[in-house]
């Protein structure tokens, strides 16, 4: 059949899965417990939501594009689920920063001197930086890891180095 005779709508356009947090190739894929059970809970929605779009047969077409959309976001879950390394934060040295740490810092120097801001480091599909939590491969967790408390940190934030105190660390 020449292509002169077919609609263009029927030609699927494959479905754009839209990439997780990115993760620097070589670095584990950290997680606190927090965060694999976030994991668990979003393949369980996926899964079923799959489940449902397969049951579905209102709109063939529409199906297809759905189950393919869901099939590539299952398949990158399932990638990262498989590559997760659980980190007990309260395993973690008291007194320094790691992975899992709720850090407290004051400015010294650079921003509002005095001000105080606290994040947890945690894992790159638990951060959210509007809920205090940052990424463990964020610059700014970079710089803090190791720090110990009382420190002084030159943190790489905007033209100018802001220079922090960790006034507190704790792993709850």
């Amino acid at each position: 059949m020449s292509r002169g005779f077919v609609k263009e709508d029927d030609a699927q356009t494959p479905p754009i899965v839209p990439p997780r947090a990115a993760l620097p190739a070589g670095t584990p894929n950290y997680v606190t417990p927090t965060g694999l059970a976030q994991l668990q809970a979003e393949l369980t929605t996926l899964e079923t939501t799959r489940a449902q779009a397969a049951a579905n047969r209102d709109n063939d077409t529409d199906r297809t594009h759905r189950l393919s959309l869901l099939n590539g976001r299952l398949a990158l879950l399932t990638e990262r689920l498989a590559s997760a390394k659980l980190i007990d934060p309260s395993t973690q040295p008291p007194g320094e920063v790691r992975f899992g740490a709720t850090v407290t810092l004051r400015t010294l120097s650079g921003g509002r001197v005095g001000a105080e801001r606290t994040f947890t480091l945690v894992g790159v599909d638990e951060a959210d930086v509007a809920a205090g939590k940052v990424g463990f491969v964020a610059p700014i967790a970079r710089a803090l890891v190791g720090a110990k408390l009382g420190q002084a940190v030159s943190l790489p934030l905007g033209p100018k180095p802001e220079t922090v105190e960790v006034v507190h660390i704790s792993y709850a």
